[in-house]
Order: structure tokens, then sequence, then C-alpha cells
């Protein structure tokens, strides 16, 4: 067995031979790259432009061919799945990409799978993924904050570090990563907090871990249900139902609710102040709709860490509503999304959210 020094030394040579273009015969892991848009893939018109950009503009051979040091660890070779801003996404989009990732993990010669996306909707995917596709392989979404063209651009060494993560065994098991900033963070915990800073991504639990020059220190593994022990199979799903999100403030009216409703929603978010409070304004119209047969789910946009309790500032057992648990309101709407797909009891709904 190779000792450190001389491992440190085949790794230092063979990342030289890389930016040369040459590549070394090894039994490298294969890590397929889907590339979606986003920031990662925008540009801007001058190097001082780190916020002002065009996203989606990169496709994915040339994301691949700037890094050259992805030789060094993976065989790698990329896909154009989409090529639009995160923001842009829809149900059809998540449904596509979800599939073409189970497909791909069923293959013997793919070990893990890369997703760049654009940040805005970046954690919504990640969670939809999470809950979806059945597989320890590692699964990787990462993105970044600025265009490549920008000074100190973020998206190269993000894109190195996430397939450095899809392919290591210590990686797998693990559920839907995020990499971002050298944090490997759970795509069902993570969120983007900042729309501006590099360290963007934040889970309020903490990260799992930290990627660092291609080696991985882990501190907690993923508490929830997720990929392989998930009931939910993308595999069974080829239509999702309209969920909505309404924001709760002061002053709030039942607009926004009956809106959804009458749009068909299954499902109406709640993302209320605190603990998910409801304005006493709406309280009576969300009783009105779950009558009607409409899943009311509370959730709070508390920024970081919200977590609802149930019958705690409502009585939900009395009004057959749902609460979101720690999720977010996005996070939610994507775990409704999915689970509705499978039950219209509230009750069922109740334990999903507690499990997953």
């Amino acid at each position: 067995m190779l000792n450190r020094t001389a491992r440190s030394w085949l790794f230092a040579i063979a990342s030289m031979l890389a930016a040369c273009g040459v590549s070394i015969a090894a039994d490298k892991p294969n890590v397929v790259i889907l590339a979606t848009g986003g920031t990662i893939a925008g540009a801007g018109a001058d190097v001082t432009n780190s916020a002002t950009y065009q996203a989606a503009k990169v496709p994915v051979d040339k994301l691949i061919a700037g890094i050259p040091q992805l030789n060094a660890i993976a065989s790698v070779r990329g896909e154009q799945v989409f090529q639009i801003a995160s923001e842009s996404l829809t149900n059809a989009n998540l449904l596509t990409l979800a599939k073409r990732v189970a497909a791909l993990v069923k293959q013997n010669d793919v070990d893990g799978v890369v997703i760049t996306h654009g940040t805005d909707t970046l954690e919504e995917t990640a969670y939809f993924l999470n809950l979806v596709v059945h597989t320890d392989k590692p699964i990787v979404v990462v993105g970044s904050m600025r265009p490549g063209t920008a000074m100190s651009a973020d998206g190269m060494l993000n894109l190195y570090n996430a397939v450095s993560v899809a392919a290591s065994k210590d990686a797998r098991g693990k559920g839907v990563l995020v990499t971002m900033n050298d944090e490997i963070n759970s795509g069902r915990d993570v969120s983007k907090m900042v729309n501006i800073r590099t360290e963007a991504f934040k889970s309020p639990w903490g990260p799992l871990g930290m990627v660092v020059e291609g080696k991985n220190y882990w501190f907690r593994l993923p508490a929830k249900r997720h990929t392989n022990n998930s009931e939910f199979d993308i595999e069974k799903i080829d239509t999702l139902p309209s969920v909505e999100i309404a924001y709760g403030q002061g002053n709030a009216d039942d607009i926004a609710y009956r809106a959804f409703a009458a749009n068909g929603a299954k499902a109406i978010i709640h993302a209320g102040t605190g603990n998910g409070s409801v304005s006493s304004a709406v309280v009576p119209t969300l009783q009105e709709l779950r009558g009607k047969g409409v899943q009311i789910i509370r959730s709070s946009h508390v920024n970081a860490g919200g977590f609802v309790l149930r019958n705690a500032e409502q009585p939900d057992d009395k009004y057959d509503w749902v609460v979101a648990h720690d999720l977010n309101p996005q996070k939610a709407r994507i775990l409704a999304l999915v689970a509705l797909s499978k039950t219209q009891d509230s009750k069922e709904l109740q334990r999903i959210f507690w499990e997953y």
C-alpha cells in the first residue's frame, strides 16, 4: 500500500498531466454531469460583474473543459438537460431531470451524478431528488453565486468539489448532497440564505461535512428518510399536482388563498410568521377551503430554522391542518407535491412531514 507521501506525489503528477490534457490509465470512478443552466453557466460583460450577468449561457462541455483537473479524480462526461435560469424551472422539468438521474444511477458504468443548477431553486430540486430517486450512489447538486467570467468566481471550485464528492465511496448512502463554498450539505436541509455572497447556502442544523482539496470530512448524517429509504419513486410519478404558497404578514387578507384554490390548487402552503402563525382574518377562509378538500399546510417564513409545532398557535387537530415541521415554505411545497401523488389523507400527510 502506498504511503501518504507517495499518494500525494501521484496525485500531483496526475493533476499536472490532466492540466496538460493528458489522461492516465486508471480505474477511476465514472461521474456524469447533468447541466441545467444557472449562474454556474452564466457570463457577465466584464470581470467586475459578479451580480449582473446572463445566466445559462455556457454549455456543459465548456464547463468540463475549463477544469482539466477533473480528469485526475474521475472519468467525466456531460449532458445538457436544460439551459435555463432556475427560477423558470417547472414541475415538468423536475420530472424530466429526476427520471434521467434515476436512469443513470441504474447503470453499472455510472458511480455518481452531478447536477449543475441555478441557485434560486437549487434547494427545491435537491430536495425533490432526495425524495424520489432510489439509489445509494452519490447525487450532488451544485451551483455558483458568481458567473465564471467574474473575478473570484466560485463555480470552478464548486464543480470540482461536486465531482470529487460524487466520485467518493464515502458519500454513498447519504442522500442527495449540495456542495457549495467547500461545505457538503444535505439537499433536504440546505437553503439559499443570501443572494450575493458565496457562502449563500446554509443548513439551519449545520453541514454534513466539508470537502477540502478533494477529501471529504464528515461531521453528521441525515436523520430523515431519503433516496433508497423513501416510499416515493420517480418511476411511478408522471404528473405533479398544483401546490401553491401564500405569504403571511401583518394586515394579511385571504385573497391569495381563495385565488389559488379557485385555480385548482390541491394544497396551499401557508408561509406564516413565527411558528406558522395565521392571521385571524385568514383563519375562517382556510377552514372553509379545508372543508372543500384543499390541504392546508402551515409553514414558517423565518429565514433560518423556522420550526412549526403542531397545535401551537392554531388548533391543527381541530381544523384538520398539517404542519410542515422544520421545512421552509418552498421545501414544504416540494414534499406536498410528492406526498399528494400517493395520498389525500391529512393524517398520512402529517406522518410524511414528520418522517421526511
